[in-house]
């Protein structure tokens, strides 16, 4: 479960403009705030006038207002009633001291209240505010419109997008991310940097695959640990056909993994899943991997760490769970389309539901590719089925060890009902321009793994990744 969103509110006033503007919009931004689950922390009319931010000593009060909640208080919403202050508004800013997403708001005029007594020039107010903060080197997000009713569908669609910005920016500055095992010895595509990750808040807690397998070799079948994640394990995908000792070596490497990350009090997981893990454990651990992921606690194959923070970047902005796939076939001769694939660990609720297929229908399945060369046997465990067709955004983090930076490309497609029959976790995509995104990734040298989401979060991910973390990104299609 994401948790609730807390904003700043600083409301903005100017003395020569009627100040029951502000009265008024402090009361309706508030109500607003409230009816989409947003707390609010927010001067009182007892501390300044109008619950307002004014004056020298009123941006004092309310940056001391925010330090208070510096745990809590994930992003900040100025709001323009009437032209508002703007030295006061970056001045809080600055004194506040808290580094997060800011979104300026302002009230828009209405053509009969024109006269001194309800006028507002908040339209011009913004883009004095604006100044300031670029002037102050605080970097901001705008509302879709210049000026917007607060009680508009638009408003509120501004809220959502700024509290996805928000989740992304504080959800990855303090991530800590798990990796299990080292990458696979043929895989240099997902090397990463640890020490450009962490610049950003990104850290990497280490796991040898042994350990792992040691403590799982140690859980005994019958212990409650295990019984209880074997119980989880039927209830989240058809099992038919698999081994019950399979589905118990499964239960305990779920059991491990998930006792290991809780304790170091990790958010995701990047996994070594081959081949020493078929071979010395007789399983694929792509089960334990998508039940992590459908639980909002993404989950990527290979030790792909770098792909991993692109998971839960989608993940923190859309509140559902996300994949890692790879960018795997072309689709017929549409240049537009293509197939993404993987063996595969996708979490449950990205697969087709209901239908007449029972190809498309999620089940578990063995890891057919791995199979030729450790045994049928010893590769249960994949999560097989069809994604459902849907938008969805796909985001692709990577650390460019070369230039000591972090990059990312990221844009919005569709997943298709389009025929398509194979293995694995599979689906047919549908992006615009698709032939410049590919030219796009074998120029800078990006990996084949791409996250995907089923939702429309690109901008705020964009926003949140380049603006508010300082990251490269190319948003494709912009």
């Amino acid at each position: 479960m994401l948790k609730e969103l807390t904003l700043g509110v600083i409301v903005g006033n100017r003395g020569f403009f009627p100040d029951h503007l502000c009265e008024e919009g402090r009361k309706t931004i508030l109500k607003v705030l409230a009816e989409e689950s947003i707390r609010a922390v927010a001067l009182d009319p007892a501390d300044t006038k109008s619950g307002s931010v004014e004056t020298l000593a009123d941006a004092h009060k309310c940056a001391e207002l925010f330090k208070q909640h510096r745990e809590e208080v994930d992003g900040v919403l100025i709001t323009l009633p009437n032209f508002g202050d703007e030295r006061a508004v970056a001045n809080t800013l600055r004194w506040a001291e808290l580094n997060v997403p800011v979104l300026v708001h302002a009230f828009p005029d209405e053509a009969g209240k024109m006269k001194m007594g309800d006028r507002r020039d908040a339209f011009c107010g913004k883009m004095s505010a604006c100044n300031n903060l670029v002037q102050y080197g605080i970097p901001f997000s705008l509302t879709a419109l210049h000026t917007v009713d607060p009680g508009s569908a638009s408003f509120r669609e501004d809220l959502h997008r700024f509290a996805s910005i928000c989740r992304v920016v504080r959800g990855l500055r303090r991530a800590r991310i798990g990796a299990i095992g080292a990458r696979p010895a043929a895989f240099n595509t997902v090397r990463f940097s640890e020490k450009l990750l962490e610049q950003s808040g990104i850290s990497v807690e280490t796991l040898d695959l042994s350990e792992v397998l040691g403590r799982a070799a140690r859980l005994k079948p019958d212990e409650p640990i295990v019984r209880s994640k074997l119980e989880e394990i039927g209830a989240y995908v058809p099992t038919q056909g698999i081994p019950s000792e399979s589905l118990v070596r499964m239960a305990k490497l779920g059991a491990v993994v998930e006792a290991w990350m809780k304790e170091n009090e990790l958010q995701a997981s990047a996994l070594q899943c081959w081949t020493a893990m078929e071979e010395f454990y007789g399983v694929v651990p792509c089960t334990v991997m998508s039940m992590m992921s459908n639980d909002l606690m993404p989950s990527a194959c290979e030790t792909d760490i770098a792909g991993v923070v692109g998971m839960l970047a989608l993940t923190l902005a859309s509140g559902k769970p996300s994949a890692i796939v790879d960018w795997n076939n072309n689709y017929q001769e549409d240049p537009d389309k293509g197939v993404i694939f993987h063996c595969s660990n996708l979490p449950r609720d990205m697969f087709v539901e209901g239908g007449t297929s029972q190809e498309d229908q999620a089940a578990m399945d063995y890891q057919a590719i791995i199979a030729g060369t450790v045994g049928k046997n010893q590769t249960y465990g994949t999560i097989a089925g069809r994604v459902r067709a849907a938008p969805f955004t796909y985001c692709r983090v990577s650390t460019d060890d070369l230039r000591g930076k972090i990059r990312a490309y990221l844009g919005e497609g569709e997943l298709t009902n389009d025929s398509l029959k194979t293995f694995g976790g599979y689906g047919v995509v549908h992006i615009p321009a698709l032939q410049i995104l590919l030219r796009h990734i074998c120029e800078n040298g990006f990996e084949h793994h791409v996250a995907i989401n089923l939702a429309r979060t690109a901008s705020a991910v964009e926003e949140a990744l380049g603006k508010y973390l300082g990251w490269d990104v190319y948003y494709h299609g912009r």
